[in-house]
C-alpha cells in the first residue's frame, strides 16, 4: 500500500506585463505623456524617434505603441509599417497635431486603432489605450 501524499505546487508564470511604448521627437510632450499614464498606473518606455525604437533587440509582446505622426526622418506610418515588419502585432494609437484628415484615412488603411490630435488627447489618450489594453 502506497502511503506518499502527492504535492501539487502552483505554477508560476511569468506574463510580461504589457507595456505602452510612446515615440514623439518632441521631448516636452514625450515627458508630459509619460508622467500622465505613469499616473494612470501604465507601464511606460519612452523613445525620442522610430529609429531608437528600432534599433531595440526585441519589442514587447503586449501592450500598445503610442506614435506620433510628425517626426523627422520616419514619420509615424512609416514607423508602423517598419513595426509590422517586424512581426509586431500590438495595436498603434497615431498622435498628431496636424489637421490633416487624410492622414485618418492612411492611419485607417494601415490599421491604426486610433488618430488622437494634440494637444487636446490626454482624456482620449488614456480611454484610448485602455481599449487597445483590452482587446489585445
Amino acid at each position: 500500500m502506497d502511503t506518499s501524499i502527492a504535492i501539487f505546487m502552483p505554477l508560476q508564470c511569468s506574463v510580461e506585463p504589457a507595456k505602452v511604448v510612446l515615440v514623439d521627437d518632441d521631448l516636452a510632450v514625450l515627458s508630459s505623456l509619460q508622467f500622465l499614464l505613469e499616473l494612470e498606473g501604465f507601464d511606460v518606455a519612452t523613445f525620442k524617434s522610430g529609429m531608437e525604437l528600432l534599433s531595440q533587440p526585441a519589442l514587447p509582446n503586449r501592450g500598445c505603441f503610442v506614435i506620433d505622426y510628425s517626426m523627422p526622418l520616419m514619420n509615424g506610418l512609416e514607423l508602423l509599417a517598419r513595426l509590422r515588419a517586424r512581426r509586431s502585432t500590438l495595436p498603434v494609437i497615431l498622435i498628431t497635431g496636424r489637421p490633416d484628415r487624410s492622414i485618418d484615412q492612411k492611419a485607417a488603411h494601415a490599421g491604426v486603432l486610433q488618430v488622437l490630435r494634440k494637444p487636446q488627447i490626454n482624456d482620449g489618450l488614456v480611454k484610448s489605450i485602455r481599449e487597445a489594453l483590452s482587446i489585445y
